[in-house]
């Protein structure tokens, strides 16, 4: 079941890319892959991590931290805590059981702990399976906390880049996951998601402690957007995180000159995770240029029941244009409506 799902990403991601061998050597700390249309890096060791998505020349659209090169090789034990390298990862989901599931640290299973993130997915080395000058496949480190690896692969064509993800189990029970895609950007990115017209399938969490304002939101002609607009008085900014059950298959995002897009295969409500929606939306926001502000676009695949050594599999595909039009509502939603139809998008 392992080689032969393995192969079918292969084969999936890849098509007829000529794979160079890799050799056994130190695991890089970044791999760069270009096309003729994208700029992309990717870090094997920090767990598969993309650093870097960008048209070529353009500024990066992922927000990168600090830590990735003052913290390059970190620890990876069971009392570990999150590092703030940000970038795009993959998690798995629900968040409520990322740490009922293991024996290694008892205290987080005994407080159903939701933060920090499983570290053997997040940060511990991955080993590169196969690799070209516009392709990159990885496996991660089998974790013992959610008791899955990963195996993820990159693949650049021109403006357009895919990416695919294998979850398998290996434990000796059955597991019960899902493949989380998390991509951390600018939080002055307008994001935009397709939501019904009358508002449902869009639940607000504002995380109005410790000093912060509610979200504001906006949702005109059934694209729904984060408004940045300045906290009340006395208070520090905006957070909290955003539930949809998006109306079709994508996320858009202008920024820094460049519009995306993120493609992926809508699911029903039933196949996610009453816990989760197929689309979130975290925003952490302070005016403060020196506080470490982010916005996460989230999406889940299905929430799936496997089997000892069962494999499933996930993919996105982001599509990145240049945009030189004003920070205007309405341009940007006329690019975006034409960008998605010459993509053939719905």
């Amino acid at each position: 079941m392992r080689s032969r799902a393995r192969a079918v990403l292969l084969a999936m991601i890849l098509g007829p890319a000529t794979a160079v061998a890799v050799a056994a050597e130190p695991v890089p700390a970044r791999v760069r892959l270009e096309s003729s249309g994208l700029h992309m890096e990717v870090s094997p060791r920090l767990g598969g991590r993309m650093l870097h998505l960008s048209l070529p020349g353009a500024p990066n659209l992922l927000l990168v931290g600090e830590a990735v090169d003052s913290q390059p090789d970190p620890k990876v034990s069971a009392s570990a805590d999150n590092i703030p390298y940000m970038g795009h990862e993959v998690w798995t989901g629900p968040q409520s059981q990322w740490w009922t599931g293991q024996a290694l640290n008892p205290a987080r299973r005994k407080a159903a702990a939701v933060w920090p993130p499983d570290p053997w997915l997040s940060h511990a080395p991955a080993k590169v399976l196969d690799q070209g000058d516009t392709h990159l496949v990885v496996e991660g480190a089998a974790s013992p906390v959610s008791g899955v690896q990963l195996v993820q692969a990159f693949n650049l064509a021109h403006e357009r880049a895919e990416l695919a993800v294998e979850m398998r189990n290996i434990r000796k029970e059955p597991v019960s996951r899902d493949i989380w895609f998390n991509s951390r950007v600018p939080p002055q990115t307008r994001v935009y998601v397709p939501v019904a017209a009358d508002g449902s399938g869009v639940r607000v969490r504002s995380d109005t402690d410790g000093g912060y304002d509610a979200l504001v939101t906006r949702s005109d002609d059934g694209l729904f957007s984060l408004e940045l607009l300045p906290p009340g008085e006395g208070l520090l900014g905006r957070r909290g995180k955003v539930f949809i059950q998006p109306e079709a298959g994508w996320i858009a995002g202008f920024n820094a000159g460049q519009a995306f897009v993120i493609h992926f295969e809508k699911q029903p409500a039933e196949r996610i995770h009453p816990e989760q929606g197929q689309v979130e939306l975290y925003l952490d926001w302070r005016p403060d240029p020196a506080y470490p502000s982010l916005m996460e676009l989230e999406v889940h695949a299905p929430y799936v029941a496997l089997d000892p050594g069962q494999s499933t599999t996930a993919r996105e595909w982001w599509i990145v244009r240049r945009y030189d039009g004003p920070d205007r509502r309405d341009a940007q939603v006329a690019f975006l409506r034409r960008m998605l139809d010459e993509a053939g998008i719905e």
